[in-house]
């Protein structure tokens, strides 16, 4: 199927969806105490967007996703290549890393807050265990994963520890920590959606915990829909860098026409 007609029906499947939702709102089929229209979603969206004072709760969710992202990353991907290599400590590690993956995040939140406040750290924090797990199994995984022909061959050319390191083991492990990068954008919104709603001043979270306190379904709905196009501009720039990190990979799109 080629993409010119997969696009077509995306957008049939948004004109179906949002226009029979309309229309139930409309003929009162759905009762928009509930579910309001689209339309108004749209208006509440618009409004916000046009006041300059909503960027300060975009910058703020923003900043609070993109430090918990990327600590939680770089801590999952060092521990995960670490473990993978040492087979030793991992195996040490091994019940006090799956006891504390065990722990229900939100259960977490509540202790940052008392630990670092209500102000960003609290958040950042809970963005970073959400995130870290998810990165580090992946890295010590796609390590593991290195094909031992590679490494014996590499070994027998003089490769040096940091070598394999660089030519070996990254490379072969590059698409399943990129695997979870992808995965991780949306725990990373959510650690800090989550810290917001416990107690914030200000982003996304603490607009949505507003309406929800006050059965604004509108301010609900509207702000779930900008965390997702949030998300999705994200999701696009890691698609941008995968291809251009993973060069060696076939286009899957091109393989499945």
């Amino acid at each position: 199927m080629r993409t010119g007609t997969e696009r077509l029906i995306q957008a049939a499947l948004v004109v179906v969806v949002f226009g029979g939702w309309q229309a139930g709102v409309a003929t009162r089929v759905i009762d928009p105490f509930f579910f309001p229209a689209p339309w108004d979603i749209v208006g509440q969206m618009y409004e916000w967007l046009s006041d300059t004072g909503f960027y300060k709760h975009v910058s703020v969710t923003l900043t609070e996703t993109a430090l918990g992202y990327v600590i939680g990353t770089v801590l999952g991907v060092v521990g995960g290549v670490w473990l993978g290599l040492n087979r030793t400590a991992a195996r040490i590690l091994d019940p006090f890393i799956k006891s504390f993956n065990a722990i229900p995040r939100v259960v977490l939140a509540p202790i940052f807050v008392l630990w670092l406040g209500l102000g960003l750290w609290s958040k950042v924090a809970l963005a970073v265990t959400l995130v870290f797990f998810i990165t580090f199994f992946n890295a010590m995984q796609g390590v593991r994963e290195v094909n031992p022909t590679v490494l014996a061959n590499a070994r027998i050319l003089g490769a040096s520890r940091r070598d394999l390191l660089h030519h070996v083991y990254f490379p072969a492990a590059a698409s399943w920590i990129l695997s979870s990068l992808r995965t991780s954008v949306g725990f990373a919104v959510v650690g800090a959606i989550i810290g917001e709603y416990l107690g914030a001043s200000a982003g996304l979270g603490y607009l949505i915990a507003q309406a929800e306190g006050n059965f604004h379904a509108v301010g609900v709905f509207a702000g779930i829909v900008i965390l997702a196009m949030f998300v999705l501009v994200i999701d696009r720039i890691l698609d941008v860098a995968e291809n251009r990190l993973i060069t060696w990979r076939p286009d899957a799109q091109s393989a499945n026409r």
